[in-house]
């Protein structure tokens, strides 16, 4: 069977074209000729998809690469000379990575609900352009007040990047699409570790003008940011309906697979003709998944800030020269690379989130007891790895499930914020896990990283039996008296025929 063609002789403005212009009698054609969200007419889905991959996510892979890369580089310039040159003994370091996180808490629900008025193709590069800046004078920085100072505005510019990057996908691709495009740009995250490190280590040989190493850690990586920000605002679309890559044809399946895909919980296809109301926020807040899915993130979230900002420190503890522990940062990284890959491809194929991030918990709990259990290095060492492979990928794996569950776009839009800012709470504990006084073991830091996995695995057994609690409800016609409440299309996710990803 194949699917009746879109029209491709609809005419339509260049932007906030309204899905609901195309005549009822085609939209009609158009809902018989899918099922379950997928186009039967693959080869115009498939045509839609890959235009978005190549025109979208290269550039959120860059932004987030360079996003990691300027949050953790103090990392590496702690064991090239920061820490000595800047007096910060005790736990003045630990400090300065947790102030970074006050203003970039407080950001990221602000952030998300202006995403869409000051058009996404500008805010988000504009973000990255900030913290380049900001991250270029922490190389001209002199004391441990500078560096607090600095590291305070770099949380300011990177605020609401993330959230804004999740909600900006989910503009694009349908529900499990999304997850494996989450995927390909957050794999920047442990890539920025092996790529961060492998440049900390040639330009912390670089001495001019009275700095010496570390400040052009700083200067040249933030420089890079700079440019790539201003070079991003010329090619990323705001929404589907400003794609100027698309066709006619095209941008019309475009917009209505996103409101087929929608279940009922979105009236438009087109999240440009979406409007704000404070009911979106309230629905956001008080939908179990966004509480569930949120303690996740920060359960997760505190091994992933730990080990991206102390894994230089851990291996050197191990017995290695600073150039090497730099080095040896790498290969765990890669992989965690690679696994963030792998398991994004399976999550969009299966369709589920919850049982892949399990697994994922259980790896990365094995791998600390290999750092806590073992003292021969090399078993140690290989721990590492197990810690990448497990907690990278649950990262973009809780935040795509909570994305999957909320609709439409501003209940997304603010669930995703929420999300996003009680995870970040979790960094001041990761800053203080791995203290000077416990080296070189470090065994509390990771007890209390084996801690809050176990956190993990339980939220996420519980957020997988409500689901597949509230979907059987649904089936069963136990939700259709909302559809009585009044306006259908302001149920949102709480469309009987909406169905939640496990």
């Amino acid at each position: 069977m194949t699917s009746p063609p879109v029209d491709s002789q609809a005419q339509h403005p260049p932007y906030n074209k309204d899905v609901d212009a195309l005549n009822a009698a085609h939209i009609e054609k158009i809902n018989s000729a899918w099922e379950d969200g997928s186009p039967i007419n693959s080869e115009l889905d498939k045509r839609i998809t890959r235009k978005f991959d190549k025109h979208i996510v290269p550039w959120l892979f860059g932004l987030w690469l360079l996003a990691f890369i300027d949050r953790s580089n103090i990392g590496n310039a702690r064991i090239d000379g920061l820490a000595t040159d800047l007096n910060l003994g005790a736990d003045k370091f630990n400090i300065a990575l947790a102030v970074f996180y006050v203003p970039y808490i407080c950001y990221d629900i602000p952030s998300n609900l202006v995403l869409k008025y000051f058009g996404a193709g500008y805010y988000l590069p504009c973000l990255i352009i900030s913290w380049g800046i900001v991250s270029m004078c922490i190389g001209f920085v002199k004391s441990y007040a500078g560096l607090l100072v600095a590291r305070f505005f770099l949380g300011l510019a990177e605020g609401g990047l993330l959230g804004g990057m999740i909600i900006y996908l989910a503009m694009f691709y349908r529900r499990h699409q999304l997850l494996y495009r989450i995927g390909l740009f957050y794999c920047a995250a442990p890539l920025s570790g092996a790529f961060g490190g492998l440049l900390a280590t040639g330009l912390a040989q670089i001495k001019s003008g009275g700095y010496n190493g570390w400040p052009f850690i700083f200067f040249v990586e933030g420089g890079i940011t700079v440019l790539f920000g201003i070079l991003t605002t010329f090619f990323l679309p705001h929404t589907p309906s400003d794609a100027k890559f698309l066709t006619e044809e095209e941008l019309n399946g475009a917009l209505a697979r996103m409101k087929l895909d929608a279940h009922g919980s979105t009236p438009s296809g087109d999240v440009a003709q979406e409007s704000f109301s404070w009911l979106w926020v309230r629905r956001a807040l008080l939908n179990w998944n966004t509480i569930l899915l949120s303690l996740n993130f920060f359960a997760i979230i505190t091994p992933i800030y730990s080990f991206s900002l102390f894994l230089p420190t851990i291996i050197k503890s191990l017995g290695y020269t600073s150039v090497k522990a730099q080095l040896f940062t790498v290969p765990p990284n890669m992989g965690g690379f690679f696994t963030v890959l792998l398991v994004g491809h399976f999550s969009d194929r299966l369709k589920v989130r919850g049982p892949l991030m399990i697994v994922g918990v259980a790896v990365a709990i094995g791998g600390y007891i290999m750092l806590i259990a073992s003292s021969r290095p090399l078993i140690r060492y290989g721990g590492t790895f197990l810690v990448a492979a497990g907690v990278f990928p649950c990262s973009p794996l809780v935040m795509g499930w909570l994305a999957n569950n909320l609709a439409p776009h501003y209940v997304r839009a603010t669930g995703t914020g929420a999300q996003i800012m009680i995870a970040n709470m979790a960094a001041f504990i990761a800053t203080f896990t791995y203290l000077q006084k416990d080296a070189p073991r470090y065994t509390t830091g990771h007890a209390i990283n084996i801690g809050v996995l176990c956190l993990s695995f339980i939220l996420s057994i519980t957020t997988i039996l409500y689901c597949t609690w509230e979907n059987r409800k649904r089936a069963t016609g136990k939700r259709d008296s909302r559809l009585a409440e009044g306006d259908e299309g302001m149920l949102g996710y709480r469309h009987p025929k909406f169905k939640y990803t496990i």
